[in-house]
């Protein structure tokens, strides 16, 4: 059996919250769950006491049992220190292109020599 550790989705609409939840990865997200390890409220400050509350106890014996992570629950695991935060290759788009960047270098060395 696959075991995950995922956010199941309660609460009313535009008024959410998550259990923490072990459960298996073919059953809904909002379905049938083996056991519930805390819970999440993304509507408080990200500083109050209440916003994330986790077993960190029970959490360690499922990934040692092969539970993986989703990943924002992978994020607070690692948050807290259980598991090693994950690198993730987000490459940085807004970085012009190989003829635009030749296309201001010459504009660059252009008003350079304009100015000497």
């Amino acid at each position: 059996m696959a075991l995950r550790i995922r956010l199941a989705r309660g609460g009313t609409k535009k008024r959410p919250h998550y259990n923490i939840v072990i459960s298996d990865s073919r059953s809904p997200r909002d379905g049938r769950f083996i056991e519930k390890i805390g819970f999440y409220n993304p509507l408080l400050p990200s500083d109050h006491a209440d916003r994330l509350k986790l077993d960190l106890d029970q959490a360690k014996v499922w990934i040692a049992k092969g539970a993986v992570a989703s990943d924002r629950v992978h994020k607070f695991l690692a948050k807290a220190g259980v598991v090693k935060a994950r690198v993730h290759n987000n490459p940085q788009k807004a970085i012009p292109k190989k003829k635009a960047q030749e296309r201001a270098a010459a504009a660059a060395k252009a008003a350079e020599e304009a100015s000497a």
